[in-house]
């Protein structure tokens, strides 16, 4: 059988050295002080790459632990929580909201558009009692990119704290999180970083800090309770036995990243080829603005069935994304983050969906190997 190019919208494909990384002999982080030194180097190279003074944290969970323990460490019955929305993991933050007992309000605006910062700031002159603000810095269902160093200026400017899933965007999105002023920074291991499932990371203020100690309830959460960290350094202690493996391939991933020097010019000169690429050949994009540089959302053509398409794509032994909630059977993803963000892989993706989409009876108006290879030159 030969090998399947994955080319989704996370998880990515991970490189040989990241995989020899996770196979290192390893001690128990329990009781190896190096361990703990290891792992703090790696949180203090976080905390440089996205420009902050924030303290990081690297938790064992697939990235949706770090949404829910963002909102689990910081939310109390009856907070008024602002969920900032338009996309499918825009709106979901509310269900977080509710599970620990918040009231989530819903600013909802067009899935199509990213968020208008002007709009928003109306909004807010009259509507601004809220602990909290949650939002997606890219909506990965859609491909949406919202501008979080505008967004969460204008929420702070109102003193209402910022949290950013980030998960999606994070590496293939230059993110300067102090001129950000976020508060909460949510991130995952699968996506543009391109180590493995299985890890979040937060980078968390001191005021988000202070916050939860200044709670009037507990947190109710052991796993989902950010505090439970705080000091883990002075005491060499962490809450739990930390995934050794993960987190040595953690690390060989971020210094992958670290030193391409060029990463965010990459993601964002393939993207903008495929997209044109796309376009050309009469397909159209699910949104009309705001697009990733990591993901890029199809719509699936009229009479066209999207899980027949994804089997056959799959034959040709390339994974792309189908989605769900309301966009399921709708639209059609490809992932061009990490290590997917890449020339030779972007063109074997493009000849297949062309072939297949092809047999399946949609007449395109172009090759898009050959103006995808025009654009990206």
């Amino acid at each position: 059988m030969n090998k399947m190019m994955l080319m989704t919208a996370g998880p990515t494909q991970v490189r040989e050295n990241v995989r020899m990384a996770r196979s290192t002999i390893t001690m128990s982080p329990d009781e190896d002080v190096s361990f703990c030194e290891y792992y703090k180097q790696l949180c203090d190279k976080l905390a440089r790459f996205f420009y902050t003074k924030n303290t990081f944290y690297i938790l064992s969970g697939e990235g949706i632990l770090g949404l829910e323990a963002a909102c689990a460490s910081l939310t109390e019955a009856e907070d008024k929580v602002l969920v900032l929305d338009n996309g499918i993991f825009g709106k979901g933050f509310a269900d977080f909201v509710k599970i620990y007992g918040g009231k989530p309000v819903l600013y909802t605006v067009d899935d199509k558009q990213p968020i208008d910062v002007q709009a928003l700031d109306e909004y807010l002159k009259e509507n601004h009692d809220f602990k909290y603000a949650t939002l997606v810095h890219c909506d990965t269902p859609s491909g949406m990119l919202n501008d979080v160093e505008s967004i969460c200026p204008v929420l702070k400017k109102y003193n209402i704290l910022t949290v950013v899933d980030s998960v999606s965007a994070s590496f293939g999105e230059p993110l300067n999180v102090d001129k950000a002023q976020i508060d909460i920074l949510c991130g995952g291991s699968q996506k543009a970083l391109s180590a493995p499932t299985g890890l979040t990371f937060l980078g968390v203020s001191d005021m988000a800090i202070e916050t939860m100690k200044n709670r009037k309830t507990p947190i109710a959460s052991f796993y989902a309770n950010i505090l439970s960290f705080v000091d883990y350094y002075e005491k060499k202690w962490f809450p739990y036995t930390m995934p050794v493996s993960d987190i040595y391939g953690f690390g060989r991933a971020l210094e992958n990243v670290i030193k391409d020097k060029h990463i965010f010019v990459r993601h964002k000169k393939i993207a903008s080829a495929t997209r044109k690429a796309i376009t050309a050949a009469g397909l159209k994009t699910y949104i009309k603005a705001g697009f990733s540089n990591t993901v890029t959302a199809i719509m699936v053509p009229e009479g066209i069935d999207a899980k027949e398409l994804l089997q056959k794509m799959r034959e040709h032994n390339i994974m792309i994304s189908g989605c769900f909630g309301e966009l399921a059977g709708k639209v059609i993803r490809i992932g061009h983050m990490g290590e997917n963000a890449d020339v030779a892989y972007m063109l074997e993706t493009l000849i297949a969906l062309g072939e297949v989409l092809e047999e399946m009876g949609v007449i395109l108006q172009c090759d898009m190997k050959k103006v995808f290879f025009k654009e990206v030159r």
